[in-house]
């Protein structure tokens, strides 16, 4: 059957008028909730998407949703008491909320913990890390569809909170840490039993780079996505493993010492100069390689002697101001205490990392895909209490 020129003609005229039609009709952007209730936003947190077709036009988080008013309770309680406060700001890092604090009030009593409670300190503040890190690295990869990571990483985390339980009774929030030094000394038995979780920890580590880094979905979905460069990175004011993966050398157990026991082991600090997704994810999975590996050092060489300094019974800190921050696991922390010589603190404000890790959320999404929001939320990673706190 042949064509007519009338009918390609009407053809023709056909594909202009639906041509026509589609530019008419023209739809608006459309404005997209992530949370408050949603996993993947980490927590109470709300994420208000504008889009244009597939694309972010804008990305605003929206915080608030659980506040709970740290700063304001530490005015009513005593020193003693801040410490069952605070454990629960990040409530992923355990042992690591409370050491700034304490050192915090040390610098304004003028004394220090003696060596061997600096060398315990150090280690549980390492194990916190990685007990943090480890759900990181498995949930990362559950954000992006594939299942099996956190399974390996709720197993292996178990092993370091039974080492973390052993020494302070508690998984979570130990409250263990007290000015001029700790509660309790190390258990028997202890120290081996924390060298053979390290190399758990190593053989996790060793399991998800193979599972995760070389896999070609997860490669795609993070590399290229999400690039924070080092200059805008140090604009927001963003910390810790986020920084770093955008090629800033900067890490405070190094560069800011506090008196711990880092500086008496040998480690590494690593970077990335992509500052891409998949950058944060891979120095994340070195960080938590190195802290095993400090872990290790200290537990071959721990000091004998007291774990605690000579400290008044009823602890009035003299008045003053004091500001410690030390590299948490999400990164920098720190607590600013002003003291006008009472059982508790006069005024206290805390820095913490999450809430500047978010800040970069509205420029870092602006331009991409809906899927590649999940990814960069997840490879920023932080904790709301660490923000509503």
């Amino acid at each position: 059957m042949t064509v007519t020129e009338a009918q390609q003609r009407a053809y023709v005229a056909g594909q202009a008028a639906d041509a026509r039609v589609n530019l008419e009709i023209e739809s608006e952007g459309m404005t997209l909730n992530l949370g408050p209730q949603h996993p993947a936003t980490h927590g109470t947190l709300r994420i208000v998407a504008k889009l244009d077709g597939e694309q972010v036009v804008s990305c605003e988080p929206v915080m608030g949703y659980m506040h709970r008013g740290y700063e304001k309770l530490t005015e009513v309680r005593t020193y003693p008491q801040i410490t069952t406060l605070i454990n629960r700001i990040d409530w992923l890092g355990s042992f690591t909320n409370e050491v700034p604090f304490i050192l915090a009030a040390e610098q304004l009593m003028e004394i220090e913990a003696p060596p061997r409670a600096q060398w315990i300190r150090t280690i549980l503040f390492e194990l916190g890390r990685i007990a943090n890190i480890i759900l990181f690295l498995g949930d990362m990869g559950v954000q992006l569809g594939a299942l099996t990571p956190v399974f390996y990483a709720f197993r292996d985390r178990e092993y370091v909170l039974n080492q973390i339980e052993a020494v302070t009774g508690g998984r979570f929030h130990p409250n263990f840490d007290r000015i001029g030094g700790l509660k309790d000394d190390l258990p028997k038995g202890w120290i081996d039993d924390t060298k053979a979780v390290m190399n758990k920890v190593r053989d996790f580590c060793d399991l998800l780079e193979e599972l995760l880094l070389g896999n070609e979905i997860f490669e795609s979905r993070t590399r290229g996505i999400g690039v924070i460069p080092g200059e805008v990175a140090l604009g927001y004011g963003l910390t810790g493993a986020n920084l770093r993966a955008s090629g800033v050398d900067y890490d405070l157990r190094r560069d800011a010492p506090v008196p711990m026991a880092w500086n008496e082991v040998d480690w590494k600090v690593w970077t990335h100069p992509d500052g891409d997704s998949f950058a944060r994810y891979w120095v994340r999975l070195q960080e938590t390689r190195e802290a095993a590996k400090i872990v290790d050092q200290l537990c071959d060489d721990i000091p004998a002697g007291p774990i605690m300094a000579k400290v008044p019974r009823i602890i009035k800190v003299p008045a003053g101001e004091a500001w410690v921050a030390t590299e948490n696991p999400l990164g920098e922390m720190g607590y600013y205490i002003v003291s006008k010589g009472d059982l508790g603190p006069f005024r206290v404000k805390i820095k913490s990392a999450s809430f500047n890790n978010i800040s970069i959320v509205p420029w870092v999404t602006r331009g991409v895909y809906v899927p590649d929001v999940i990814t960069i939320l997840a490879s920023l990673y932080f904790i709301l209490g660490d923000i509503d706190r």
